[in-house]
Formats: structure tokens, C-alpha cells, sequence
């Protein structure tokens, strides 16, 4: 695998792509449209021209939510994983669907008009580690062991 090719895919592993260049225009969107796609406050996107993303395995499901635009997610699984402008030459991946989604810092909003009010003030809420502590519904570090024991998430790099 070249340093510069970025891979992602879906929660289940059905879906699997390839962009042959590093994404730009890391962002979050806030619209309406986005927080539907989400099912959060905000989509995650990052992207580049058409010509450099590959499938490797699978095919996405596309939902054409406007007349210039189509959100392509996994059929099996429901991860959300593009966005794209029918009339334009690229393509964004869902951040959260990259392998390496932790070096793609969103640097730019979108939507501002649907930003949720309190959306900066909830990052300063008291929180736990997963597992850790009583989040009120009496989950237990061996309960959250079992989960983990049983996790079908697909792994954030390429399988056979």
C-alpha cells in the first residue's frame, strides 16, 4: 500500500474504498440533510476528485436526497460513507469511515443555519471511559468486556 493511498469502509466490512490521494476539505456540515444522513448533529466529510477513489470490495447504495446531490451508504450496515455533487468531479468519504480518521482534523463548517445551539456546550459534559463508571443504566466493566468479546465491527484496515 503507497503512504499516500487512504483507505475506509463500512462498520460491517461489506463496503471497502481506496483514495489514491490524501482527502482535502476536511469538514463538518450541520445541514439538515446531514443530520439526517448521520443520524447526529453533523456529517463528517473529506474528499477528492472522483478519478482517485476505488472501490476494493463491495458496491455502495445511493440515496438521491436533492436534485444535485447523492449520499452513498452500505447497504448491509447503514454506515454513512459519501456525499457527492452529480454534476461535479468529486467525491467525500465520511471521515468516520477512514481507516486513518484520526489524521483528518476537520478545518472548516458548513451549515451553520441548522447547528444545534448547544452543540459547543455539550463538549464540556462530565464523561467516562467506555466501561469505566456508572452511566446509569448498569452497564459493568465485564459487561463491556463481553461486548467487546463479541464485537463485529470490521477491523480500520484492508482484510481478504
Amino acid at each position: 500500500m503507497m503512504h499516500d493511498t487512504w483507505t475506509g469502509g463500512c462498520q460491517c466490512g461489506a463496503v471497502r474504498y481506496r483514495l489514491l490521494t490524501r482527502p482535502n476539505n476536511p469538514c463538518i456540515c450541520h445541514c439538515r440533510m446531514c443530520q439526517k444522513q448521520f443520524g447526529n448533529f453533523f456529517g463528517a466529510f473529506a474528499g477528492v476528485s472522483a478519478d482517485h477513489f476505488e472501490l476494493s470490495r463491495g458496491t455502495i447504495a445511493y440515496f438521491r436526497s436533492s436534485s444535485e446531490a447523492e449520499r452513498g451508504f452500505c447497504r448491509d450496515c447503514g454506515t454513512p460513507l459519501v456525499y457527492r455533487f452529480v454534476s461535479q468531479p468529486r467525491i467525500d468519504v465520511s471521515i468516520g469511515s477512514l481507516d486513518r480518521h484520526t489524521e483528518m482534523k476537520p478545518e472548516f463548517q458548513y451549515g451553520l443555519e441548522s447547528r444545534e445551539p448547544w452543540l459547543a456546550e455539550i463538549l464540556s459534559l462530565p464523561g467516562t471511559v467506555t466501561g469505566e463508571g456508572d452511566n446509569g443504566v448498569g452497564d459493568t466493566p465485564e459487561r463491556f468486556a463481553q461486548i467487546r468479546n463479541s464485537n463485529r465491527q470490521h477491523p480500520d484496515h484492508d482484510t481478504e
